[in-house]
């Protein structure tokens, strides 16, 4: 295997030597010649073996004239030489530059005036972010009240839902702003604790809440303050100060400490979190309901809540109508909406038992405005329309409220929103904050009002039997006796009669109506007093 290997190499060298020492046909134009398989034959002077450099002329820096090893066309490639017949021409290589970069011309200065001035539109005080950021903090410390379907709906031709506010624990609606603006205090305002100089809805929740979330407080109180009143207050856990003779003394005397101690003096008023903690309340009615047509808020010292639940319910459906009410012994927004302007002073007193939020109650700018854009409508109630609803509340809900919280019924009642009739309706139930005593004569009058409590007065003769059957006809119309009076000593005309007084409660008005038709037919002397 080695010595045919061998014999292999030596022909291979043999073969490789004589072609590369062989004489050189001379190329003509028309022949091909492949550079590159020609490139180990490339070398240096003459094409003989054993030539030197000067066996002919230099020209151009190539000895003599020997063939080219590479074709001109395919030197074209390199961009630079084209190589002639052993001749190297020289291009002349131009540097193409980037394009001319034109700037265009500055714009032409303009005056200022030129410019339309676009305003920016004015922040929100109250946005829905606030209500719903309020709604999630305060889930968990409140209870979700219901809005339940009433049985009134049917007798008034509507579909009417109650929203029953007055089932929180101290009572009223107010609960939700505050504990939204307890919570929004700083941990300093929170140490060093809240005061409060007021007897009403709003310092109750400020004293139930501030306790439960460990932060001192303090209510001041004037001396006129009933003792039920403050026993209230210390059970909540407050500190309890009696301090004056006014409510003006007690306050006067809540900031003096407030700036000496460091208190949170807090009074219901505008802020943004007490504004979006009480529209909460719109938020709940809107998914308690579906299909919901109208929602009815009572106003009266508590135009907060009015305001903040018309921006809730506006945010989520704007064709939701949004009625706010108010008595017409203190008209304020009313008047407020009159005028363009919050109004500041009305000239009107109303009943201190029966609306005691209202004695230091102002409207302010925020509240108007939101009042203004979002309220579609405002309307105002008698105190007897009140006392009414406040009736119908115990009869037909078995609950019992006060006038503030009656108010929203009381509308419905009074026939002041015909065009709600056959329509999904939210009424809020505000408030259940007041006496028994108070209650009790509310009752009565509310009785008399809705022409169920009847007094009459009738002579009779002093013979025997005469009273026993005049009883004995009331008994036979189911009438019940609440009261008589028997007189004998009357005019000097009036000899040998008697003159009785009674007071009688009847089912309805049909039965009241009935009453007087036979009792005028059987007793021609009858006369009925108004009471």
């Amino acid at each position: 295997m080695n010595f045919a290997a061998q014999l292999f190499y030596s022909s291979y060298l043999s073969e490789r030597l004589e072609r590369l020492y062989a004489p050189r046909p001379v190329l003509k134009g028309s022949e091909e010649n492949d550079p590159f398989w020609q490139r180990d034959e490339l070398r240096l002077g003459s094409g003989q073996p054993g030539g030197s450099f000067k066996s002919g002329p230099v020209t151009n820096g190539t000895v003599g004239r020997r063939p080219t090893l590479i074709e001109p066309e395919r030197l074209k490639d390199f961009g630079e030489e084209d190589l002639l017949n052993g001749d190297v021409k020289v291009h002349e290589t131009k540097v193409s530059e980037s394009p001319e970069i034109v700037l265009m011309d500055p714009p032409k200065t303009r005056r200022l005036s030129e410019f339309r001035i676009v305003p920016r539109p004015a922040p929100q005080f109250l946005r829905f972010e606030d209500i719903s950021a309020a709604a999630f903090r305060i889930q968990t410390e409140l209870q979700k009240t219901p809005c339940t379907y009433s049985r009134l709906s049917k007798q008034y031709g509507m579909e009417i839902y109650l929203k029953k506010e007055h089932l929180h624990y101290t009572g009223s609606v107010k609960e939700r702003g505050v504990l939204y603006l307890l919570c929004s205090l700083t941990q300093e305002q929170q140490r060093k604790g809240v005061i409060v100089a007021t007897d009403c809805n709003f310092s109750m929740a400020v004293a139930h809440h501030a306790v439960e979330l460990k932060i001192p407080v303090f209510v001041i109180m004037p001396s006129c303050c009933s003792s039920p009143r403050l026993r209230i207050y210390r059970d909540y856990g407050a500190m309890v100060i009696s301090y004056g003779s006014t409510g003006h003394d007690s306050q006067k005397h809540a900031r003096h400490l407030a700036s000496e101690n460091g208190y949170m003096y807090l009074e219901e008023d505008e802020s943004a979190a007490y504004l979006a903690g009480l529209g909460t309340v719109g938020m709940e009615i809107y998914e308690q309901v579906p299909k919901l047509d109208a929602v009815i808020v009572p106003a009266a010292g508590q135009y907060g809540l009015l305001a903040g639940t018309a921006a809730a319910i506006k945010h989520l459906n704007s064709k939701i109508l949004v009625i706010g009410i108010e008595p017409e012994s203190f008209p304020l927004l009313l008047q407020s909406l009159k005028t363009d302007s919050p109004v500041k002073d009305i000239h009107s007193i109303p009943n201190r038992k029966l609306y005691g939020d209202l004695m230091e109650r102002s409207l302010g700018e925020n509240t108007f405005q939101l009042a203004k854009k979002l309220v579609d409508k405002v309307i105002s109630v008698s105190e007897e329309d009140s006392l009414v609803a406040m009736l119908r509340f115990q009869e037909f809900e078995r609950s019992t409220v006060d006038t503030e919280g009656a108010m929203g019924l009381a509308a419905i009642l009074a026939g002041q929103l015909p065009e709600l009739r056959g329509k999904k309706v939210a009424v809020v139930v505000t408030s259940a904050n007041m006496d028994l005593e108070l209650v009790r004569q509310c009752v009565d009058r509310a009785l008399v009002l809705d022409d169920r409590v009847s007094k009459f007065s009738v002579q009779l003769g002093e013979w025997p039997g005469d009273m026993a059957k005049l009883l004995d006809f009331l008994s036979r119309e189911d009438v019940r006796l609440l009261d008589v009076c028997h007189r004998r000593q009357g005019d000097k005309t009036d000899l040998f009669k008697a003159k009785v007084e009674c007071v009688v409660e009847t089912r309805d008005r049909t039965q009241s109506a009935q009453l007087r038709k036979t009792l005028g037919e059987r007793y021609p002397s009858v006369c009925w007093l108004d009471r």
